[in-house]
């Protein structure tokens, strides 16, 4: 059975919304061995979506951030099709009352991304793309557009925990951008790229589940994106994928040149 995207989205809204939206702010949370943080509602969205795609498309795997890591690496080593799943991202921001998170979904065939959600339930934001057939919010077509100035005036999302310390030190000692913010949910940042909020984005290691969609969604939204060394974001492993986008074609060249400038003396 072909996947039906608007099926599975409007179903992902309504887990979200029940599962997740219902508890923020209401629940507690724990640390993974990790350290990272896990609550209630990662719990129940996963089971619950996992339940749902199980039932509608049983041929289909899933990987789920829930899972053992030597059940993913399976998955992505064997698997020509496959879910990929992060039911609840931001999950810090969802424990300290921060209203910034999301859950997203993504559909893997031949190591591509062809399907692709992510559902913001504070803000009831529903972002969908399909490979070849753009991408979408709440239905309307999203299409990213060039911003008009130099990277000195843009806002930049930059994630600063995984960067080399050296980077760290050169784009707060010397940034090239205007202003600079991280919102703590991957998944929402790849979208807002895709809408044109904020200007460039850089990430120094993420895991596959938070980049799947989001990688869809910008491109299909006409943005850009790739690896610090400019090669294609690295789509066949699980985690430490440093990412480089921008809505904006002039934009992302002088952020990846300023970047690969100084990534080449790391």
């Amino acid at each position: 059975m072909q996947p039906d995207l608007q099926a599975i989205a409007q179903k992902i809204r309504e887990i979200a919304r029940a599962e997740i939206l219902s508890r923020f702010e209401r629940v507690g949370y724990e640390f993974k061995d990790d350290g990272s943080v896990l609550t209630e509602a990662d719990l129940a969205a996963n089971q619950c979506i996992t339940a749902y795609l199980q039932a509608s498309y049983p041929e289909i795997p899933l990987l789920s951030e829930e899972m053992e890591t030597a059940q993913q690496e399976q998955l992505l080593q064997e698997a020509p099709v496959f879910w990929c799943l992060d039911p609840l991202d931001g999950t810090s921001n969802f424990a300290s009352g921060i209203p910034l998170f999301a859950c997203s979904l993504a559909l893997f065939q031949n190591g591509q991304v062809v399907l692709a959600i992510t559902y913001d339930p504070v803000r009831d934001e529903l972002f969908t793309a399909s490979r070849g057939q753009g991408a979408y919010l709440n239905g309307q077509r999203l299409q990213c557009c060039q911003i008009g100035f130099q990277l000195a005036h843009a806002v930049a999302l930059v994630d600063f925990k995984r960067l080399p310390k050296l980077m760290q030190w050169v784009l707060l000692e010397h940034t090239p951008y205007g202003s600079q913010r991280n919102l703590g949910a991957s998944t929402l940042e790849w979208v807002w790229m895709a809408t044109n909020r904020g200007h460039v984005y850089l990430h120094g290691g993420m895991k596959l589940w938070d980049l799947a969609a989001g990688t869809l969604i910008l491109a299909e939204a006409g943005g850009y994106s790739s690896g610090i060394d400019g090669k294609p974001v690295n789509l066949k492993k699980l985690a430490n994928n440093p990412v480089v986008a921008s809505p904006d074609p002039d934009l992302f060249k002088q952020w990846l040149s300023f970047l690969q400038t100084y990534n080449d003396n790391v």
